[in-house]
């Protein structure tokens, strides 16, 4: 009796234990479960943001959003604020969420959540609100420029958060500009300047300003032409390689220049065209309706706009109709003329040159062309007779080697 009484206790004990241990593991679950969960939201200005807040378990304990200020939004179903930009999306006793529309920058900060157990347990989430760049603006232009002006231009966008990146672009090619970044309260308003003397390269170029943002999928771009007004530059062109008499031949006066030179005006070696008759003019070209050997001279034309005059030379020759000609253009000296300072040049040099072979010959056979004096008829001249001589003069034989060269 006493061991089944025993027994009995026993099985009570672990019983009790093992509710016991239940029981805690329960209430562990629930207090976990009682824990508000958030996530931060990004949204663009003037967009709309979704703040959601969960609980796993929850034993009717209402939840209850704030704005920054610590003011309440929203404490369960309830509206406590008066902002008609915020609303209820869903109310029930595991999830509150609302609704911010039309965000500005101002609703930026750190929201909280709260769940009113004892204690009260909060959980804080991050609005971020991306200003959204304005499109970019370039000043600086001046229509037209002038060439050599040195012109600076400058690409402004206003109201980004974060600040945004401005690239510059000449054409489609990159080029880098001087960066400005400043703060406008919560934006920030972003400048790029580009500074350079302009050519006549420069006319006709786009320039592009591009601003890049994360709160755009695809940059705003703004783009201007460059005018540049320069002075003309001339070129003379020629239809025939071998001009020949009876033939017909037309020069073109070809220029560039902004704006475009006019009118053009030809003269021959100096002086009006001779003959109208055969040398008719239409706008920039020259035409020669029949050669001739009158025809040989220098040809200009000239033109000019308020940035310069400029003109071009063409040094025409005419051979004759059955003249066979060379492989090359024989006018081309006449364009573009021989260089007189480089044949000058070579002849000094050469010349100078020579000069210098003959001194220095001159002076090698001076110094090996001599006067030889020997002693071989010396005696002979101051012998009284005939026979004394010749043997004074075969005396000097013996002594031939003391012979003596004198040079002058």
């Amino acid at each position: 009796m006493m061991l089944q009484r025993h027994l009995i206790f026993i099985l009570y004990s672990l019983c009790a234990s093992v509710f016991k241990v239940a029981g805690t593991k329960s209430k562990a679950k629930g207090s976990q479960g009682q824990f508000p969960i958030t996530q931060n939201v990004t949204v663009v200005e003037g967009g709309t943001a979704n703040m959601t807040c969960r609980v796993d378990y929850n034993d009717n304990t209402s939840l209850q959003w704030s704005n920054p200020a610590q003011q309440t939004l929203f404490f369960g179903d309830k509206k406590a604020l008066r902002d008609h930009r915020i609303e209820l999306v869903r109310a029930s006793s595991q999830e509150l969420t609302i609704r911010i529309n039309d965000v500005s920058l101002s609703d930026e900060g750190q929201y909280t959540c709260s769940l009113f157990t004892m204690p009260v347990k909060t959980t804080k989430a991050f609005l971020t609100v991306l200003g959204v760049p304005s499109r970019p603006e370039i000043t600086g232009f001046t229509k037209p420029a002038m060439e050599k002006d040195e012109i600076t231009l400058t690409c402004t966008t206003s109201g980004s958060k974060p600040a945004a990146n401005i690239r510059w672009f000449r054409n489609d090619k990159e080029v880098q500009g001087t960066l400005e970044v400043n703060a406008t309260g919560k934006s920030f308003t972003v400048k790029s300047s580009l500074q350079f003397h302009v050519d006549k390269r420069d006319d006709g170029v786009a320039y592009t300003c591009s601003v890049e943002h994360v709160s755009l999928s695809n940059p705003y771009m703004t783009t201007e032409v460059l005018e540049v007004h320069y002075a003309p530059q001339l070129e003379i062109t020629h239809s025939q390689i071998l001009p020949q008499e009876g033939q017909y031949f037309k020069l073109e006066c070809v220029s560039i220049g902004n704006p475009i030179p006019e009118p053009v005006l030809w003269s021959k070696d100096g002086g009006e065209l001779p003959d109208i008759e055969r040398m008719i003019v239409e706008g920039r070209e020259l035409t020669i309706t029949t050669l001739n050997k009158t025809d040989n001279g220098t040809y200009r034309c000239e033109a000019s706009n308020h940035m310069g005059t400029s003109s071009a030379e063409y040094l025409l020759f005419v051979y004759a109709k059955d003249f066979p000609g060379p492989s090359t253009d024989p006018n081309a000296l006449g364009q573009h003329g021989p260089d007189h300072a480089l044949i000058g040049g070579v002849v000094a040099v050469v010349v100078f040159i020579t000069l210098c072979l003959i001194i220095v010959l001159g002076r090698y056979l001076a110094r090996h062309k001599g006067t030889y004096l020997t002693h071989e008829a010396k005696g002979a001249e101051d012998a009284p007779d005939a026979d004394t001589a010749i043997i004074n003069a075969e005396g000097n034989h013996v002594h031939a080697e003391e012979k003596k060269e004198y040079f002058i």
